[in-house]
């Protein structure tokens, strides 16, 4: 017998609550895409900094609390026809594919949530989220991975190796393994990324060169200063991460500036989008649909 529709969280909590094969079935039921279609362009919005402890938004430190507040906002994005797609954790899909939102979408699991914000043990960034087995079990178009790098930190190799690891595991299921680096290190006790051009491009070196094949590695790259030479860097896919801005139109006039580009295929954008300061997150994603198309 088949589970009725999932219309209210409430019903999301029954069903994890009485029936948990049931998200596996709504998995192997959704309707998946491919990757690229159409005009080769991505419009990807994220939603996997919780895992991570990483609840603020600007200068609001508890934005992203509500988990029914995020997943109302992911909905809304997602209803666009111009949004491609999600990247999160697998608490956030699971509830997502109940809810019917992951219909013809494209889906990019989140692999490492171990380096928590904040934490004395931030660097070594372990794999404690989405596996290739389980991304590519749930028929996702990818994972992705974030390699922070700090010379003067030892846990950065273990974060490597594990990413390498990653990145073959993925490739041996067919699947896109999406690689986010920065050079990092720790300011007054706090982990910071050096948004330089010459750090970025050190960092796409470094991480491209990740696991035995790169046949599959896509990037994912802030936008900094100089991003016609960043972009020289790399041959692989890319595409623009959003951050957390201080203003947004700066934010959506240095995309505009990227996007042309020849190897950036589009934006993988969370916060600026979601929690816009005005909060019409329908306006935010029209407005960053418009860039990437």
């Amino acid at each position: 017998m088949s589970e009725p529709p999932v219309r209210t969280y409430a019903d999301v909590t029954a069903i994890r609550t009485a029936n948990p094969t049931a998200v596996a079935q709504a998995w192997q039921a959704r309707a998946a895409r491919p990757t690229v279609r159409g005009d080769g362009r991505l419009m990807i919005v994220a939603a996997d900094h919780p895992a991570r402890g990483a609840l603020a938004v600007g200068d609001r430190p508890t934005a992203m609390n509500s988990r029914i507040e995020l997943l109302d906002r992911l909905r809304a994005a997602l209803a666009d026809p111009g949004v491609d797609g999600v990247l999160a954790t697998a608490d956030i899909l699971d509830d997502l594919v109940l809810l019917g939102a992951l219909e013809d979408k494209v889906v990019f699991s989140s692999f490492n949530r171990g380096g928590l914000a904040g934490s004395s043990f931030e660097l070594d960034d372990r794999m404690t989220g989405a596996t290739a087995a389980s991304t590519a079990a749930a028929n996702m178009n990818g994972g992705k991975m974030l390699c922070r790098i700090d010379l003067d930190d030892a846990g950065t190799v273990a974060t490597m190796a594990a990413c390498a690891q990653a990145v073959d595991e993925l490739a041996a299921h067919g699947l896109i393994a999406m690689l986010e680096p920065f050079m990092s290190s720790r300011v007054n006790g706090k982990v910071r990324n050096d948004l330089s051009p010459d750090a970025v491009i050190k960092s796409v070196h470094i991480s491209q060169g990740l696991g035995s094949t790169s046949a599959y590695t896509w990037m994912k790259l802030p936008v900094v200063p100089e991003m016609d030479r960043v972009m020289e860097s790399a041959t692989m896919p890319t595409l623009l991460l959003g951050g957390d801005p201080t203003d947004p139109d700066a934010a959506f006039a240095s995309w505009e500036k990227a996007l042309a580009l020849p190897a950036v295929k589009g934006l993988i954008v969370g916060r600026t989008l979601l929690y816009p300061p005005d909060d019409d997150v329908a306006g935010a994603v029209s407005t960053a649909v418009k860039l990437v198309r």
